[in-house]
């Protein structure tokens, strides 16, 4: 990894925003002609594109992988994995219930009563990455709040291998959260599917998780015919350091978000040149002995750096310019650093709070905002599965107490139309 400092960061920030840039044509049109596909011939187009893209053909093994299928891979899982993944399961739905939204009512003395009615989604789509790895805890994040929330029927698309198997792990832990309906679609199509339904895929209210490129593309475009949680681009992580942070923590906190994509993006930020030369050296030396240390390089070469700042705050003014996916904070008093810390997905606090216990342990959503959307996006939570309406109620009494400025206000937008509905009762 390449140490910035002084005028260097700018033109490493510069680099970094290339990767901001929005998506090519080539891929915006390509999406395009995919989604228009699915939405004309839906079960042919799914299974064109799958043997095209993935090398499954789905005449073979179908596009709904069957209850008995489901069943055998959980039947077949470690029961030690079987045992983790339960328990990950209770963390993510103890921490999404603290934050379900609550309907409410408020009476006013003349007769207006007010409020807000919060329903679940009816359905709700869960895509489930396949490819570089299989993420089984990406289907825990995107199912459990869900059910948290009430949704009727969730259904998952998951991409498989040219033999048709989709990874048993993925397949267990539907079947332990219920879910009946899992599909061996992925990319653009499953997308699609989903947005628009087919004779076999049903049409879903929204669509929630991660994807690559093509995935994230087809969510932009399709936004509107259903919901999306949001665009995710590729992952990233933000390590502010000072001169207490231990240099083989922060380097393995970097590696694992390097493994994810040759994309992805690892940054060390700090104010002290020790930590800097300390992590440079233990980040060649760990990623020597890891598996995926091709990726791992090129993520680093391309998207990695360590900036070294002038100090504390400056530290924490690029990051917040930077408003990363994952923020570690290790420093010597990560509570007094928070309060400064306006643009982050996830906050992991100290040197024992890793990425990865938020990944697959802690509670809180995995989903998060990335390419610096955390500036105004938020985690996938328990309320992005619910709706809600409005509640106004007004008794002749409150319309006539209030229909004057009402009236008015109407007249001001010149919209008789509007003023003359409270005339009518004002009159009565």
């Amino acid at each position: 990894m390449k140490i910035y400092k002084d005028n260097e960061i700018k033109s490493f920030i510069e680099k970094f925003e290339t990767r901001r840039i929005m998506v090519s044509k080539d891929v915006e049109t390509a999406v395009s002609q995919i989604l228009e596909k699915v939405r004309q011939t839906g079960d042919k187009a799914l299974y064109e594109y799958t043997l095209q893209f993935d090398k499954t053909d789905l005449t073979q093994f179908g596009l709904q992988i069957p209850a008995g299928e489901l069943e055998q891979a959980y039947k077949q899982l470690n029961p030690g994995l079987l045992s983790v993944l339960r328990d990950s399961r209770n963390n993510i739905q103890k921490f999404h219930e603290k934050a379900k939204s609550q309907s409410w009512l408020t009476w006013e003395d003349d007769g207006v009563v007010m409020g807000q009615r919060v329903l679940p989604l009816e359905r709700v789509g869960v895509y489930v990455p396949g490819g570089r790895a299989a993420y089984p805890s990406s289907l825990l994040m995107g199912v459990v709040p869900a059910q948290v929330a009430g949704v009727k029927e969730i259904i998952i698309t998951t991409p498989a291998n040219s033999a048709g198997k989709v990874n048993n792990t993925i397949l267990a832990a539907a079947f332990e959260l219920g879910i009946a309906k899992v599909f061996r679609i992925g990319g653009a199509q499953a997308v699609a599917a989903m947005a628009y339904g087919t004779d076999t895929v049903p049409r879903v209210d929204k669509i929630v998780g991660p994807g690559n490129i093509y995935v994230a593309t087809a969510k932009k475009q399709l936004y509107g015919q259903c919901g999306i949680d949001m665009v995710a681009g590729p992952s990233e992580v933000v390590i502010i350091a000072d001169n207490s942070a231990n240099p083989e923590y922060a380097a393995a906190d970097l590696l694992a978000q390097a493994e994810h994509d040759p994309l992805a993006s690892s940054i060390l930020i700090t104010d002290s040149e020790k930590t800097a030369l300390q992590v440079q050296e233990r980040v060649t030396r760990q990623t020597k002995s890891l598996e995926r240390k091709n990726i791992i390089n090129q993520s680093l070469q391309d998207y990695g750096a360590i900036v070294l700042a002038n100090s504390l705050p400056e530290c924490i003014e690029y990051s917040n310019y930077l408003a990363p996916e994952h923020l570690g904070l290790h420093v010597e008093n990560p509570w007094d650093v928070l309060g400064s810390i306006t643009n982050a997905g996830a906050i992991f606090l100290g040197s024992f709070s890793p990425e990865a216990v938020g990944d697959y342990w802690a509670g809180p959503n995995h989903v998060l905002p990335t390419n610096g959307s955390a500036r105004f996006f938020s985690p996938l939570r328990t309320e992005d599965f619910t709706k809600t309406s409005s509640i106004v109620s007004y008794s002749k009494q409150a319309l006539r107490k209030h229909g004057q400025k009402i009236i008015s206000f109407a007249n001001s937008e010149e919209l008789t139309a509007h003023a003359n509905a409270i005339k009518v009762r004002m009159s009565d």
